[in-house]
């Protein structure tokens, strides 16, 4: 009987063990199907539901055009020296044409197939394919560009797209965390992640002229160009487009288009098939310590107006040479890179309002804008056509002499313009260290004009050792230089 009972007791054991490790497996399968968390101890600890949500509307850009290229025959100097005919290297390089292969990233923006790239990526293209997340391939057609902002316009034939909306990129701030979602290298879709480490900035390097970069410290690399550069809340905030490296691979310094500046480039695009700007008809220079100082300003904020264009809409409202504009449409204006970009998105013949300081006085001018033409506006070559003999200013390292109405004629100037032709620039001199060129003709100095270099004695003895204000005409321009005199 103990045998027995024994052995019934094991059995229940084994039976009721059974049961309970036939349910464990299932709730093991249950714990392991569901998603992980993203958020933990309220800290986020992924962004895997930032990139389901975003990473489907970021596509492959493969681009092909014909390109002409040199063949080198192998010993074709051989053959040339002993003068054989119709062998290789007779001629020596045959032209023929070759398929040159780009990459790059571009992001879907409606349902319907409209994707947003950089100019960069698809110009002078032949062929141009798009890749989906999904592996799907299409031909894309241009509905637009744009190579002053470095933007482009696809289109492929397809619906039910996944697709990106466009975030406000002006309420962005700095240190928000953004992933960067794009082709680099062409080795596959890549998501990286960093912070907004700057706003507003202008590289210089590409051959856009309109720039106001959001820089970025998520990893970008070749073929990233025309990806998405999207906040933890899946919204496009910028199309990724350079990046800046002595190497040319990513040391943490990218460079995004703002999504506000890309949705009013496409949305002209698609609409009109190209993109108008307004105009004010100024050049305008920053306002640095010296400036601020001379003219009695409160900050380092505004743009400078240093010329005014005869005929433009800023000489038809009153804007003068030496008015400082501090405000847009009631924005405030940090630089003059902000004023560029703010009447560049305004459409020609809009009326806008500026807020000026104008000799220590706050006022408003209204100003109809005008529409910008892409022309070359800068200076041409200038020829010296220097008369008598100059004088050294050893305290600017300038050699100067009066500008006369032939020199001024030679120069393309108004022919009543006076001042200090500079004739001479001290390589190591102060006046070199700060721009200024031979040719370049001196107005004023600290705001006073100077006909005569007696003139130009008595302001530098005036501003002591202080830096000294130089309103210069170069060219067709008119510009503010700072010169701190030995």
């Amino acid at each position: 009987m103990k045998a027995l009972l024994c052995l019934a007791i094991v059995l229940i054991m084994l039976l009721g063990g059974c049961k309970i490790n036939s349910e464990t497996p299932t709730n093991q399968v249950q714990a392991q199907s569901s998603a992980p968390p993203v958020i933990a101890d309220g800290t986020r600890i992924s962004y895997a539901d930032v990139v389901e949500k975003a990473a489907p509307a970021v596509v492959n850009v493969s681009t092909e055009q014909k390109v002409s290229s040199s063949i080198d025959f192998p010993f074709e100097d051989f053959f040339r020296d002993f003068g054989f005919p119709g062998l290789p290297g007779t001629p020596r390089t045959p032209q023929r044409p070759r398929i040159q292969r780009g990459v790059g990233s571009g992001v879907i923006v409606s349902s319907d197939g409209y994707i947003l790239t950089n100019n960069h990526v698809i110009e002078g293209a032949e062929k141009i394919t798009v890749e989906l997340n999904d592996k799907r391939t299409f031909q894309a057609k241009v509905v637009g560009t744009d190579p002053l902002s470095d933007l482009a316009v696809l289109k492929i034939d397809a619906t039910n797209l996944p697709y990106l909306t466009l975030g406000d990129s002006d309420k962005v701030r700095v240190g928000d965390i953004v992933l960067a979602i794009g082709n680099p290298l062409g080795i596959g879709q890549t998501v990286t992640a960093g912070i907004i480490s700057a706003k507003g900035r202008r590289t210089g390097i590409s051959d856009g002229s309109f720039e106001n970069f959001l820089q970025t410290d998520a990893p970008i690399n070749r073929g990233n160009s025309g990806g998405a550069l999207v906040n933890l809340n899946g919204e496009l905030i910028g199309i990724n487009s350079q990046i800046l490296s002595p190497s040319g691979g990513n040391i943490g310094i990218g460079f995004a288009i703002p999504s506000n500046m890309a949705r009013s480039v496409m949305e002209q695009l698609i609409k009109n098939g190209k993109v108008r700007r307004g105009q004010l008809g100024v050049i305008i220079q920053p306002v640095n310590e010296t400036i601020k100082e001379q003219f009695g300003l409160q900050s380092t904020a505004g743009a400078l107006v240093s010329q005014v264009r005869p005929g433009s809409a800023a000489e038809k409202a009153g804007i003068r040479r030496d008015d400082v504009i501090i405000a847009f449409n009631g924005e405030k204006i940090e630089d003059t890179n902000m004023l560029r970009n703010k009447v560049a998105e305004t459409l020609p013949g809009t009326e806008v309002t500026l807020t000026i300081v104008r000799d220590g006085k706050e006022i408003q001018v209204k100003a109809i804008l005008d529409e910008l033409q892409t022309e070359n506006l800068r200076a041409s070559g200038r020829r010296d056509g220097s008369q008598g003999k100059p004088q050294s200013s050893g305290r600017l390292g300038l050699d100067l002499q009066p500008l006369t109405p032939e020199t001024a004629r030679q120069l393309q100037l108004p022919p009543n313009t006076k001042g200090m032709l500079v004739t001479n620039v001290d390589p190591a001199g102060p006046a070199a260290e700060a721009g200024v060129e031979r040719g370049d003709v001196i107005l004023s100095i600290n705001r006073q004009p100077v006909e005569k270099f007696e003139d130009v004695t008595a302001a530098l003895e005036k501003a002591g050792n202080r830096p000294i204000l130089l309103l210069i005409a170069r060219g067709d321009q008119t510009l503010y230089v700072t010169v701190q005199p030995n």
